[in-house]
Order: structure tokens, then sequence, then C-alpha cells
């Protein structure tokens, strides 16, 4: 008989989840405390990629969930990438020089341009730099709109998606996680749990006396309002400044992909990046600021992803991560094999959850 597993958390990584583990024949039901989309995944920058000075496993990691994309982009209806490629300067030239050598060397897709190529690929580039690095294989999705094609899709495969209820705690029975318990009181039982609820999984965990040490930093990202036309082709990794334009039309900024800690200055910072972002770009000039977010997003300890079944604890299955919109297709596909067929996949090895650091 199919394996009866609960998903809590909705947003692109519980989404991924729930996708793949209903195409694996399971009977899911998935639990969203808003309407399906989650909350680091509305926040985020979206940005697919395999950069920024991790180590070569856990880059190979990363480009192997981009090549995940591409694959949901051709079996999940409803789901599409704008594989635009990325524009980056944000560091001095001497490490952006050994950057460009240590990832060519690990097989990354980038080539050094300078001011005339730079320009070519953004031509609305107010003061192209002298030496950037493109990688055309990066991308970028509107990750709420992803994560519920995803959901509806496994809905249509026969999960059960239960909108508009919070988690009050995981609900152990016989020394094994049976389920969860919403805050009304209603019990949903199943034989496998997985925790899929961003800045919230530490707590849940506690409710059964699992410990993970995470961090939840605060990142502001500033939506301008929708512009005329296509200013950027891409995106922009350029000093203090991170742009891409939505499909909609609007610019998102942010100090870096992750966004800045406001410390209170949440309309300050959201006025300064729009400046710094009419400063950079040509045809900007009659945007404004029409809202910005500030995100908490979900990061284990020591930075990297925390993925697995907890020690001790029967029947329970954890997922938590920053950049989660790059590695949901590869945390989904590999947490529902392990769950459904027992098989855990070798490049999970250094993200067990019961690691020393997060415990």
């Amino acid at each position: 008989m199919a394996k009866q597993v609960l998903v809590v958390g909705a947003g692109i990584v519980g989404a991924s989840i729930a996708w793949h583990l209903a195409k694996a024949g399971c009977r899911v039901t998935v639990i969203d405390a808003g309407d399906g989309g989650g909350l680091a995944t509305a926040h985020s920058f979206a940005w697919i990629n395999a950069t920024w000075g991790n180590p070569e496993r856990y880059f190979h990691f990363r480009r192997r969930s981009m090549a995940g994309w591409r694959r949901l982009e051709q079996e999940a209806p409803g789901v599409s990438v704008d594989w635009c490629g990325g524009l980056i300067w944000d560091m001095p030239a001497d490490q952006l020089e050994a950057y460009a050598e240590e990832h060519g060397r690990w097989g990354y897709g980038l080539r050094r341009v300078g001011r005339d190529e730079a320009l070519h690929i953004e031509p609305n580039l107010v003061s192209p730099p002298g030496l950037a690095l493109h990688i055309a294989e990066e991308g970028m999705v509107e990750p709420v709109a992803a994560a519920r094609a995803l959901l509806a899709d496994a809905v249509a495969s026969g999960a059960l998606l239960v909108a508009a209820t919070r988690i009050r705690e995981l609900l152990e029975r016989g020394g094994k996680i049976a389920g969860a318990v919403a805050e009304d009181g209603t019990i949903l039982e199943a034989e496998e749990t997985v925790v899929a609820a961003g800045v919230g999984t530490a707590r849940l965990l506690a409710t059964v006396g699992a410990r993970l040490r995470m961090d939840t930093p605060p990142g502001l990202i500033m939506h301008s309002t929708v512009a005329d036309r296509r200013l950027l082709n891409g995106m922009v990794m350029a000093p203090d400044l991170h742009l891409r334009q939505t499909r909609e039309g609007r610019l998102i900024a942010g100090a870096d992909f992750a966004g800045a800690d406001p410390k209170g200055r949440e309309n300050e910072m959201a006025r300064d990046l729009l400046g710094k972002l009419k400063a950079a770009l040509r045809g900007t000039e009659t945007l404004e600021v029409d809202f910005f977010t500030v995100g908490h997003r979900p990061t284990p300890a020591d930075g990297f992803p925390a993925i697995g079944r907890v020690g001790g604890f029967e029947g329970l299955y954890v997922t938590v991560l920053h950049s989660g919109v790059t590695l949901a297709p590869i945390v989904g596909e590999l947490a529902a094999r392990e769950i459904a067929e027992g098989e855990r996949d070798g490049d999970l090895e250094p993200y067990d959850p019961g690691r020393a650091e997060l415990v």
C-alpha cells in the first residue's frame, strides 16, 4: 500500500517534495498556513545559480538542481524558468578573477566580459563595468507561481492541499512521529511527516524534543512600480545592488540577492535602493517604490542545508535550507526517493540534520 506522507509547509521546497512524492505514488497531504506558496518563497530574489564562494561539493549539488529546474519545466505544467543569465561584478577585480578561475575549473559556464560587451548584454547600464563575469546558464523564476503550479499538479496526481491551517505541534505516538496537530486541535496522521516549514522548522521540531540549530536573518527586497518596457535582459549583480526584472515588469532590488537587515529602517532602505537603481539603470526615471518585503531566511547554523530523517525520531523527515529556490528541485527529488523507496542519495551525505554543527 502507498505510503501516507504529511508535508508541513507549501513554499517552493515543500511544493517540490509534495510533487515528487505524488508522482512516486505516495498518498500526500500538504499543509500550508496560507494559500500555497509559503513565506520565505514570496520574499525571495529567486535567482537560480551555483555561485558564491561555496565548497566544490555544494557547487555541484546546486548545479545538479539547476538541471532539475529544466526537468521540472518539461514535466510540471505551469513551471517556467527564464534562463536569462547573470552579469556579475560585485567584488574586487582580484577576487572576481579568482572566482572565475575556480568556478571555470569546476565546469561553470562563465566568461569574462569587458565594458563594451557588458553594455551589449545590458544596454541600459549607466556605468558598465570594465570587467565582469557573464553566466548564461543562470536563471530566475517567479517563485510563488512555480510553487503553486507544482502544488496544482500534485493535487491533480492525488495529493490533498489543506490551506489556511497552522500546525501547533508534531504528533508523537509510541515513540514514533505519527503526524501533526493543527492549532484548532485537528489531528493529521501520517506514516511519515516532512517538516518543510522554513523559519518555523526549529519550533515544530522542539515540540517533540528534537533540536536543530538555525538562524533566520532578515533581508529587505524592494519592488518598484511596473516599468513600461523591458529594462533588464537578465540579472545584474553590481556592488551593493542586485537587480532583476519580473515578468510583470517590476524591478526587484536588494543590497545583495538575499537582501540586507533593515534594522528598523525599512522605508529608508527601500528608498535608498530605488535611488541606487535609478543611478545604475537608464529608463527608470518614473519608477517609484511600490512595495518591499522583509523576509527571514531559514538557514541551518553552519549555512548548509539540513535534509533527512531526524535521528531518534522514526517517521520524521526535515528539510531546511537557504537558497530554497535554487535547490527545490533536487531536494524534492531526493527527499521523495528516500521517503518512498528508502534510498538515500550520496549527494545528501554532508547535509544530515544530525551533524554536530546543528545539534
